[in-house]
């Protein structure tokens, strides 16, 4: 399969966006098709067997025929690192906005003096007429081309009709005003949206835009993919770390707010982790790379973050075939205001009724349901990122309002997963010392948290040589042959299935039975700390509309059953095994309404199967897990389960935004087509019920960034 991502250069509609996106998925071969307005980005996934080049043809037609202006530019590496480069697309936009607002005061002025003096009618007529054509003169233009090209329902056509038809019925001011404010609003209206696309680049503005590579003694500013896994690089105060690596030298703190959310710094020392995307505050470090930039954090979170606008909500799919159908309408609706009427009304003048049916078709235009919805959903999806949650679409950010039932993985997740050996008990003439480096010496492959605490506890080094036949058995622990000796370490579970006579022990802790060569040597208590935020979490959930929450856990039931308690939990599965976690979620999915979901939330290592499996996803401790950016819907970098509500608390923020913008737009263009209808509405009404709410909505749905306070 062939993924490509083109930048539309220039493209300033989005109901055209919408259009194109339309067109390109009706081509055979296509798989996949998005057009990103506001990132001005058009993704698509090929079949496997298609002609790649020949599509690419078809697109750039496709492309042409409604946006003639448009330049189009292969994306060859969406988060390679540009030094000091400019974006020629922005100054281009800049010379255009110049050149439209002298044009509008030009014309502006002659419209003035047109309305303030008294001319003859064919001066006033000429005054008014060079007015329009230096201000409207590339709207109509514009819709030419669109009729020539087959594209007659667009907004410059709409506009163009409306304005020339104000002045075939007289009114040559109102069709030079009405050109004048819908150009201003457009204007405004540009602006509003490249602000925008500004704030949410700015939110991901992580992008290294150099590395200090060191070569011999001296430090060489070089690009960061230029640099390859075992060289030195130098991140001095102030500066990017540009790529995933080990401190090697020197001692410093570091700002981690653009991956993480968090405001307090992190101390990196010799042999700490060093993540692209911190800043370094205030030593220098010395950094040895650990991977190359297409592989780093950064760079896997630039990815995710452009390409979440590919996977759109259903409202704004909605939307999107809404408009396809609604401007014909309107124009159709419009066609038989203007005619119909006089024909069966008595006394009914043409001019009157042509008037009518004019405003009709300026209020028809749905760019502010086609602009604002996305742009909404974007800037949900920018506002968490600022949290250090990261969406990867707006399918998913809208399915969180609709979560009925939320799965938390135990270890890692509630609990710190930071184990500990808390009591050693042997039996049958073993020592404790015994017991322990017996247990370690099995547990030395595994790489599971409570593995760890035991070779922790073991405080020396372990010679793998001595290791043979090592076994482990799922769900119930591990047998291994440690110098002739067969080791038996894991749960009651194992020791019942090697017909080992044990103690139970009476603990809140895992407990960890050993037997050597048959014989019970005793049981290792590892314990576990619940996270201080898990309580708030499960009753902010609650609070949220969550129907049920749910612990899964490989953990016995006892101590699985008291967290429960502890934390509020409704329901708590224990002693599962892998597979075990996937079926207890499908059972839970059996049990949910027909538009409820239900989240899944993991460490996104060991828990990728129920990840996959689960309605929403969501990785907890993201911050330089490849695994988890992978396996989930939703990544938070962090490892605070309170952002789990904090996510639901954007997603249902961003829904009220994007539902305002609806409510809104529709409600005002539904009042002004019945106004213009009963002709108690003009021109310049039905100008600000389509460019005016196009702004309002815009501003509006900016809001949804604004994440601060959740």
């Amino acid at each position: 399969m062939s993924t490509k991502v083109f930048m539309l250069n220039g493209l300033d509609c989005a109901n055209c966006a919408a259009k194109i996106e339309t067109e390109i998925k009706n081509i055979e071969g296509i798989k996949f098709a998005s057009v990103d307005f506001v990132s001005k980005r058009l993704t698509w996934e090929a079949e496997s067997n298609t002609n790649v080049p020949m599509l690419v043809e078809k697109i750039e037609s496709i492309v042409k025929k409604i946006e003639p202006d448009v330049k189009i530019a292969l994306v060859e590496n969406t988060s390679k690192p540009k030094i000091e480069e400019k974006d020629d697309d922005d100054d281009d936009d800049e010379e255009d906005h110049k050149k439209e607002i002298v044009e509008l005061v030009i014309g502006g002025t002659l419209f003035v003096v047109g309305l303030i003096f008294k001319f003859q009618n064919w001066l006033e007529l000429t005054i008014f007429l060079i007015s329009y054509i230096i201000v409207g003169r590339k709207v109509v233009l514009s819709a030419i081309k669109g009729i020539v090209r087959g594209q007659v329902f667009s907004e410059h056509f709409l506009m163009s009709v409306a304005t020339i038809g104000a002045f075939f019925v007289g009114e040559y001011p109102e069709g030079v005003a009405v050109m004048l404010f819908y150009l201003v609003g457009e204007l405004f209206e540009d602006m509003a949206v490249d602000n925008s696309r500004k704030s949410i680049s700015e939110l991901m503005d992580i992008r290294p835009d150099y590395a200090n590579l060191r070569v011999g003694e001296e430090l060489k500013k070089v690009s960061p993919d230029e640099v390859n896994i075992g060289n030195k690089i130098v991140v001095k105060p102030g500066e990017k770390i540009p790529l995933d690596g080990k401190v090697i030298e020197g001692t410093s703190m570091v700002d981690t707010a653009a991956l993480t959310g968090e405001s307090v710094p992190r101390e990196l020392k010799p042999g700490s982790d060093a993540l692209s995307g911190f800043v370094n505050k205030n030593g220098v470090l010395t950094i040895e790379v650990t991977k190359e930039f297409g592989e780093s954090t950064v760079s896997k979170i630039l990815d995710l973050v452009q390409n979440a606008s590919n996977k759109k909500a259903p409202t704004e799919k909605f939307i999107t075939k809404f408009a396809r159908y609604y401007t014909p309408v309107v124009v159709f609706g419009a066609l038989a205001l203007a005619i119909i009427p006089p024909l069966v009304i008595p006394g009914a003048s043409f001019s009157d009724w042509i008037y009518r049916g004019l405003v009709f078709l300026v209020v028809s235009c749905p760019c502010a349901l086609v602009l604002s919805i996305p742009l909404g959903f974007l800037g949900g999806i920018g506002g968490a990122s600022k949290k250090g949650i990261l969406v990867k679409g707006g399918n998913y950010l809208e399915a969180l309002n609709n979560v009925e039932v939320v799965v938390f993985d135990k270890t890692g997740t509630l609990t710190k997963g930071v184990f500990k050996v808390t009591k050693a008990i042997s039996e049958n003439g073993y020592t404790e010392d015994e017991l322990i480096k017996y247990a370690a010496y099995a547990e030395s492959y595994s790489n599971h948290p409570i593995a760890l605490s035991i070779i922790a506890a073991y405080h020396a080094e372990i010679d793998k040589d001595k290791i043979e036949n090592y076994q482990e058995i799922a769900g119930n622990g591990i047998k291994v042959n440690v110098n002739g000796k067969e080791i038996l370490a894991g749960n009651t579970k194992l020791m019942i299935s090697e017909n080992i006579q044990y103690t139970d022990v009476d603990t809140l802790g895992t407990v960890v039975h050993v037997a050597i060569d048959k014989k019970y040597a005793g049981s290792i208590i590892i314990s576990d700390e619940v996270k201080e935020d898990s309580a708030k979490t499960i009753k902010e959930l609650k609070a949220l509309g969550v129907r049920k929450t749910v612990m899964l856990t490989g953990d016995l039931k006892k101590v699985a059953d008291n967290i429960g308690k502890e934390l509020g939990l409704d329901k708590v599965y224990s002693e599962l095994l892998p597979a075990d976690k996937v079926e207890k979620v499908e059972s839970l999915e059996a049990q949910k309404s027909h538009k409820g979901k239900i989240v899944f939330v993991g460490d996104g290592i060991n828990d990728a199967p129920v990840l996959a499996r689960a309605d929403i996803g969501i990785a907890m401790g993201g911050l330089g897990s490849d695994a988890a950016i992978e396996a989930a819907d939703v990544v938070i970098m962090t490892d605070e389960p309170h952002k789990v509500a904090s996510a639901i608390k954007i997603a249902k923020r961003t829904r009220n935004i994007v539902s305002q913008n609806i409510v809104f737009a529709l409600g005002v263009k539904a009042i002004f087509l019945v106004l213009g209808a009963l002709g108690l509405a003009s021109m310049w009404a039905a100008v600000f019920a389509d460019m005016g709410v196009a702004l309002i909505a815009v501003v509006n749905a900016m809001r949804a960034l604004n994440t601060k306070k959740i």
